[in-house]
């Protein structure tokens, strides 16, 4: 499912106008300006009960093999976003 169909089953779904629908979603979702992105970028988390966990996970600099030229490389710390599934929605899925 992509953005376009996210959009027409929440409209389905909530019976509200496809204007509203999508400044919610934007304002949730959107990368940049986004209730989550904005949360996670400044450290914290973002719970949904029964849904999930959206955080920002760190990942030490390290250093790999590279597989083409067989020399190590290094790569540098790193913060990226995360997302643990809560219990329900784990549920609801099996």
């Amino acid at each position: 499912m992509n953005k376009a169909e996210f959009l027409d089953a929440l409209e389905r779904h909530t019976k509200m106008r496809p204007t509203y629908v999508k400044r919610v979603v934007d304002a949730i979702f959107d990368p940049v300006d986004g209730v989550i992105s904005k949360q996670i970028k400044r450290g914290g988390k973002v719970t949904i009960a029964g849904f999930g966990t959206f955080d920002r996970r760190s990942h030490k600099a390290r250093e790999v093999s590279s597989v083409f030229t067989g020399t190590t490389v290094k790569v540098k710390a790193r913060k990226i976003p995360g997302f643990r599934a809560g219990v329900s929605f784990k549920d609801a899925i099996r």
